[in-house]
């Protein structure tokens, strides 16, 4: 499959309709940006199970803004909604296929949990009181 460009109004469509999304966040005048092109191109190509998608940064300043990218490239990787993995920076090729590996063997029901008691954490730890009491 190849790269989709993804843009403010389909992003939110794009993370919720598919399981497993990569996300490049670059720009034309980035020569890193256009040295990892090829490699997240050919990833695309062998992981068809795998929504890889594009951001321009220079196009879509607001979608950078939200994920409050400092640094392109960056890569962003969503399960089920998720981001399990986010960082600035190109990626050689080998590194590529060890973050999906490694993306790919994350349990996502304990990523679940473990979402589920920061959220109810944040909900109860702000009060300066406890439930035990």
């Amino acid at each position: 499959m190849a790269t989709i460009e993804a843009t403010k109004a389909n992003f939110e469509q794009l993370v919720d309709a598919n399981p497993f999304v990569i996300v490049d966040f670059w720009a034309p005048w980035c020569a890193p940006c256009r040295a990892f092109g090829p490699i997240f191109e050919e990833a695309s190509e062998q992981h068809k199970d795998i929504v890889f998608a594009k951001v321009n940064t220079e196009a879509e300043t607001e979608l950078a803004a939200h994920f409050q990218v400092r640094s392109i490239p960056t890569l962003m990787i969503f399960r089920d909604q998720i981001i399990l993995f986010a960082q600035p920076g190109s990626l050689p090729k080998k590194a590529l296929e060890d973050v999906i590996s490694q993306v790919r063997a994350v349990d996502m029901d304990t990523v679940r949990r473990e979402v589920a008691a920061e959220e109810a954490e944040h909900d109860h730890g702000c009060c300066g009181h406890s439930h035990d009491d």
